[in-house]
């Protein structure tokens, strides 16, 4: 059955409807904002009002950039920057009701931070308190293959011991665990990995999709929608832990616009990002996620690192112009001052016969993480 199929099935047999509220969680580079691109463009075209909410420790994000041209009016979406929403309750709490009240969504679709966990303690459970006029789904957490197969061999893989850490905690407490990329496994890898994923959490529904190419997500959005109990698990988090685990990792956002004669956006980009996961791969540091986004005659090319250099991808419309915008957030496992300095030297490599007027620029280490609330029991 296709989505929009379900979606209407949902809406004569579900529950009554009211402003929906769908968090997706998950760990940089788990392709959360690809699936929200791909749900909301099956919704809207289903002739559904689907609000999207991003989430960044600074603004200049490349998923938001991303989401307002896909989105078939900009004003669905809505960024909350500065600090992630456990930290910053009130301010997803006036994005949530903005979309509801004056957008009038009918389903609003939340991405938290990537580095983000104890999403059940301090924003599922708030919801249920403080939001009881919203629909709140169970929470689900998209998870990279790979990444899963670590977790579940006791390894970390690319990542810092913290890190991982924050990942495997992501887990403990979703409602639905969402195996992601299983268009890049043999469908036998993918029932064997259900399977232990179910093993290991075994009170926690287990879906297996394709953000990429829609495979699976009708399945899991029916259940989603359908099921009434949100937030069932607590997982017990160290902070100490979670806050090095966040702090390991360089943040920077930054935002430029170039000019020159027939760019290539996306020969631009590609040699930018390749450019950076060279420098990465050469200091041999983990990636948590490069993202960057050109922009230019109303089209757009973007493209993503979620570890060695051979992940990169693009996808979109790629377009040659005179003048473009170009969005980058970097999350790697070095000092600010070292990202940061690697990011300004690849972009003047790239734009070494362009006209560069930079808009933003914020490189960055997270604090610790400091909840609104933070419930000890579920609601």
């Amino acid at each position: 059955m296709l989505l929009n199929d379900y979606i209407n099935r949902i809406e004569r047999e579900g529950v009554e409807m009211t402003a929906k509220l769908i968090l997706i969680g998950g760990f940089l580079g788990a392709g959360k904002t690809t699936l929200l691109s791909k749900m909301a463009y099956i919704m809207t075209k289903n002739g559904n009002k689907v609000g999207l909410i991003t989430n960044d420790q600074a603004s200049a994000l490349v998923d938001t950039a991303l989401l307002e041209k896909i989105s078939a009016n900009k004003e669905g979406v809505v960024e909350v920057s500065g600090s992630c929403f456990c930290c910053n309750f009130p301010g997803m709490q006036k994005a949530v009701s903005y979309l509801k009240d004056k957008f009038a969504a009918e389903y609003i679709i939340a991405e938290p931070v990537g580095s983000c966990t104890d999403l059940s303690a301090t924003i599922v459970q708030p919801l249920k308190k403080y939001a009881q006029d919203t629909f709140i789904a169970p929470l689900s957490v998209l998870i990279d293959p790979q990444r899963l197969i670590n977790i579940l061999d006791n390894k970390i893989g690319d990542l810092h011991p913290s890190a991982a850490y924050i990942l495997e905690k992501q887990l403990d407490e979703a409602d639905n665990i969402v195996i992601n990329k299983i268009d890049l496994l043999t469908a036998e890898t993918v029932e064997n990995l259900k399977k232990r994923t179910i093993a290991r959490w075994p009170t926690t529904s287990v879906f297996a999709i394709s953000a990429q190419t829609g495979t699976g997500i009708s399945e899991w959005l029916f259940d989603v929608l359908a099921e009434q109990k949100a937030g069932m698990h607590l997982a017990e988090v160290d902070y100490d832990i979670y806050a090095e685990g966040e702090a390991v990792l360089g943040w920077l956002n930054t935002s430029f616009e170039i000019k020159g004669n027939q760019i290539d956006c996306e020969a631009l980009l590609r040699s930018l990002l390749s450019g950076l996961g060279e420098r990465f791969d050469g200091s041999q540091v983990a990636v948590g996620h490069v993202k960057a986004i050109v922009i230019a005659k109303n089209e757009a090319v973007v493209g993503n690192i979620t570890g060695k250099k051979e992940t990169l991808q693009l996808r979109g419309s790629a377009v040659k112009a005179d003048e473009a915008t170009v969005i980058v957030n970097a999350r790697v496992e070095m000092s600010p001052e070292q990202l940061k300095a690697i990011v300004i030297e690849e972009i003047a490599r790239v734009c070494k016969d362009k006209v560069v007027k930079e808009t933003a620029l914020k490189c960055l280490r997270p604090g610790r993480p400091k909840p609104t609330y933070r419930f000890d029991a579920v609601i």
